[in-house]
């Protein structure tokens, strides 16, 4: 779990596919493209992924007019095979995310520290659009 003395966010979804699927939607990088986005307005045009621990990640978030991309990106720090990923993200901030089978279904949490610009309300609300869209896309790709 993250040891922080920062307030945690956490965002949860329960996921209709077995947790093999649900884990390889996540972690490879032609699925991330596809999901990693909070609205229909934003993209993932690239998703780059050294999936292993010291690897890093590098997911281009665009805003599909053009006006506005950046590089989302942060280091494997620990892996556990289809139970939970720590990352430390490119400005600092700890993440860690978990997954969990509940019965047929999986269910995927991440925990965050914030980061100071954006009130917690809009970073949990963004982050669990995005975690949302992972489900939509995961529960209907399989």
């Amino acid at each position: 779990m993250i040891k922080t003395s920062m307030k945690e966010i956490t965002v949860t979804a329960n996921i209709k596919a077995p947790l093999t699927m649900v884990w390889k939607c996540w972690t490879e990088s032609n699925h991330v493209q596809n999901w990693n986005f909070a609205s229909s307005d934003w993209h993932c045009p690239t998703a780059k992924s050294d999936f292993k621990i010291g690897g890093e990640f590098h997911y281009m978030m665009a805003a599909k007019d053009g006006s506005f991309s950046f590089d989302f990106w942060g280091t494997f720090m620990n892996i556990q095979e289809e139970k939970s990923i720590e990352i430390l993200l490119g400005d600092g901030r700890k993440m860690a995310v978990f997954f969990d089978t509940l019965g047929e279904d999986t269910s995927v949490t991440e925990i965050f520290e914030p980061e100071d610009i954006n009130s917690i309300e809009l970073q949990q609300g963004g982050w669990q659009a995005i975690l949302d869209n992972f489900k939509k896309y995961a529960e209907g790709h399989f």
